[in-house]
């Protein structure tokens, strides 16, 4: 049983899997317009919520917000599911395949067989798309992967209900309606405000208040927490940065390709300058976490090594407020 569906690979999980599931339904969309019209960019630290005995920080809007805010800017339907069982997240799942449409999931990474083991931790909020099964194994595209793979039908299970933290329950989604014409122009304007309002929220833990904080933060976990923890700190906000989701540099990066394209679509100039200054925004994110893992690795030169990156990544957050500032007004 196999739906037609062509995987594309991608930078960011739920971005390719709404542009692969959107593209497979005849709307041609690419990862970056997916990304900026559904307001990925993002960030928040949450101390009173703990990731893999750390604190949570996120470089992106909560699962499954991407799509759903793109489906609202497009007029597009969408229809998600949750399931109190694996019999019954099967039998839905089953049915779409039956019926030849391709299935998005939110599942958990740590039991996915086929991610490198650094890369399987405690973390649900990744994607994939089913679209095909045999008699033991679903076939999987999984947007990051080069080539399409598959899970057994336990292996399946074991990451559509995995425990903790943004549980997905058997989650599953897809598109039911898609408009003949969209209005890319409208959605692209929306989107952007959104993300400036968020970035330039006057709220300590979130945006580039959100990124001054951690900042703050980590100039005391040395001496609040002693060194191994502190480094246990820093190499997960590493990990939430570069390994999982993309994160802080691969996040601008998508962006900034969102905005070359935006400006073409909105006839921008200034649009496509931004697009270069987030470009040397990512890089800077790029250098902070390899200064950063040179810390945790206890490669680091430096004396007073924590400060540095602190004030690394202070600079990174005054920048980004000029940037966002900036875009606010080359869209109004």
């Amino acid at each position: 049983m196999q739906t037609n569906f062509t995987h594309h690979q991608s930078a960011h999980c739920e971005n390719g899997v709404a542009s692969n599931l959107l593209k497979n339904n005849g709307l041609n969309i690419s990862e970056p317009m997916v990304f900026g019209i559904g307001s990925g960019l993002f960030f928040v630290y949450l101390p009173f919520i703990k990731v893999n005995h750390a604190p949570a920080i996120s470089y992106r809007t909560l699962p499954g917000q991407i799509f759903n805010k793109l489906a609202s800017r497009l007029n597009l339907k969408i229809k998600r599911q949750k399931f109190s069982s694996p019999a019954n997240a099967n039998a839905a799942l089953d049915a779409n395949l039956k019926n030849n449409i391709p299935t998005g999931l939110q599942v958990g990474v740590y039991h996915l067989s086929y991610f490198p083991d650094e890369y399987r931790f405690h973390f649900n909020a990744h994607n994939l798309v089913v679209y095909g099964k045999t008699e033991t194994d679903y076939l999987v595209s999984d947007p990051v992967m080069e080539t399409v793979t598959t899970l057994t039908h336990e292996e399946l299970d074991k990451v559509r209900f995995a425990k903790g933290a943004f549980a997905p329950r058997g989650q599953m989604y897809y598109p039911i309606q898609i408009p003949k014409d969209v209005d890319l122009k409208s959605a692209i304007i929306k989107g952007i405000k959104n993300t400036c309002r968020d970035m330039l929220a006057p709220m300590p833990i979130v945006g580039v208040q959100g990124i001054k904080f951690v900042s703050r933060k980590i100039r005391k976990w040395p001496v609040k927490h002693g060194t191994k923890k502190a480094n246990h700190y820093l190499a997960q906000m590493v990990r939430m940065q570069e390994e999982i989701g993309t994160g802080g540099g691969g996040f601008r990066f998508i962006y900034a390709a969102f905005l070359q394209e935006a400006s073409v679509i909105l006839n921008n100039e200034e649009l496509k300058t931004l697009s270069k200054e987030m470009t040397k925004i990512g890089d800077s994110w790029r250098d902070f976490a390899v200064e950063a893992s040179r810390i945790y690795k206890n490669r680091s030169a430096k004396e007073d090594a924590y400060n540095t990156i602190a004030d690394e990544l202070l600079d990174i957050a005054n920048r980004e407020e000029i940037f966002f500032k900036k875009l606010k007004k080359a869209i109004s």
